[in-house]
C-alpha cells in the first residue's frame, strides 16, 4: 500500500471518529459548550482530554488505533463502513453485468431497485 493511500484511509477513519464523537458520543445536548462535550466524550471513552480533543478536531497528526475504533463502534453502534462499501460495490458490479446480458430488459427494474436501496443505505445515519 502506498503512503498516499495509507494516509487517505487514516484520514477517513479520523473523520469517522470525529463524526461519531460529535454526533453520537457527545451530541450537542450533552454539554453547554464544545469544551464540555469534549470532556464528556473523554469520560465516556476513557480517553485523555488531549487525545479526545485531537480526535474531535480531526487533527492531521493523529491516527486512530484499532482498539480506539472498536471502542467507538461499541459505544455508538456505528460501524466503520469500508467492508460494507466494498461489498456494495461488488453487488453493484454484478447488477451492472446483468444489464449487459441477453435479458437486460427483464433485469433493469430489479437493478434500478437495488441501486435505490444501496443509495439509501449509503446515506449518513442509515442503520
Amino acid at each position: 500500500m502506498s503512503e498516499k493511500s495509507s494516509e487517505k484511509s487514516e484520514m477517513s477513519c479520523v473523520e469517522f471518529v470525529q463524526d461519531a464523537l460529535r454526533n453520537h458520543v457527545a451530541p450537542p445536548g450533552s454539554g453547554v459548550n464544545v469544551g464540555d462535550r469534549i470532556r464528556h466524550a473523554a469520560r465516556r471513552l476513557g480517553w485523555g482530554h488531549s487525545r479526545t480533543k485531537d480526535a474531535w478536531y480531526a487533527a492531521p497528526r493523529i491516527s486512530i488505533s484499532g482498539d480506539e475504533l472498536r471502542k467507538i463502534e461499541e459505544l455508538t453502534g456505528l460501524r466503520y463502513g469500508r467492508q460494507e462499501l466494498k461489498e456494495l460495490d461488488e453487488l453493484i458490479g454484478r447488477a451492472d453485468a446483468l444489464l449487459e446480458g441477453e435479458n437486460a430488459d427483464l433485469y433493469r427494474p430489479i437493478v434500478d431497485a437495488f441501486r435505490a436501496l444501496a443509495r439509501a443505505l449509503d446515506r449518513a445515519g442509515a442503520p
